[in-house]
């Protein structure tokens, strides 16, 4: 069996297409959301916890980890946003490159960090970049020549898209909609977890 640790599992985009002889832990710290992610992913271990905490003290738990720290602070779309409704200038999560330098030093397993295309020149070079998000890993990503639809306000079509239903919680429009948008298309998470999960078994074959 293959542990996976699945850190800022929002509802779990990223998630949804996984299948095999896997156990996953997700790490969530709005109860809420973490609530959603348990209804859609009943087999998944759902720890309502500060995904960056609980990586530094469990990393060695686990086979594969994969983690999409909060994007805010990096977004392009909020740095272009500025002045509008109050916004200010705020300094960029370093959280992030903190868990690329650690992952790369300290972590014997497979693992991925994702993010958005920040504004700015990232700090790590990135192992590549798909649609609207740049991915770090220990492993090749090669590219992913397929268009993936990112519409902005149309809840309707985002439930579609990534196949998860929210009409039954109580969420307003807006924050369905942010809830959506923040998560990793599932055919994306998917490609990425073939490429991840192939390797991991592929080391184990060799010992």
């Amino acid at each position: 069996m293959i542990r996976i640790l699945n850190l800022y599992a929002g509802i779990g985009g990223n998630r949804k297409l996984w299948r095999g002889d896997i156990r996953v832990v997700a790490v969530e710290i709005d109860r809420e959301i973490a609530k959603i992610y348990a209804d859609f992913f009943p087999e998944d271990e759902v720890i309502v916890a500060d995904a960056h905490e609980f990586l530094l003290e469990n990393y060695r738990d686990f086979d594969f980890i994969w983690s999409s720290p909060p994007c805010q602070t990096h977004s392009r779309a909020r740095f272009w946003g500025l002045g509008r409704n109050g916004r200010k200038p705020c300094y960029p999560d370093l959280s992030l490159y903190q868990e690329i330098v650690f992952l790369k030093h300290h972590f014997d397993g497979r693992w991925v960090v994702e993010n958005v295309v920040p504004y700015y020149e990232p700090l790590i070079k990135p192992t590549a970049r798909i649609g609207r998000h740049l991915f770090w890993s220990n492993f090749p990503i090669p590219p992913l020549n397929e268009p993936f639809e990112y519409p902005k306000d149309d809840l309707k079509k985002l439930q579609e898209i990534y196949g998860f239903d929210l009409s039954r919680y109580r969420l307003n429009g807006r924050l369905r909609r942010t809830v959506l948008r923040n998560i990793v298309h599932p055919k994306i998470g998917l490609y990425i977890f073939k490429l991840a999960f192939k390797g991991v078994l592929d080391d184990r074959q060799k010992n």
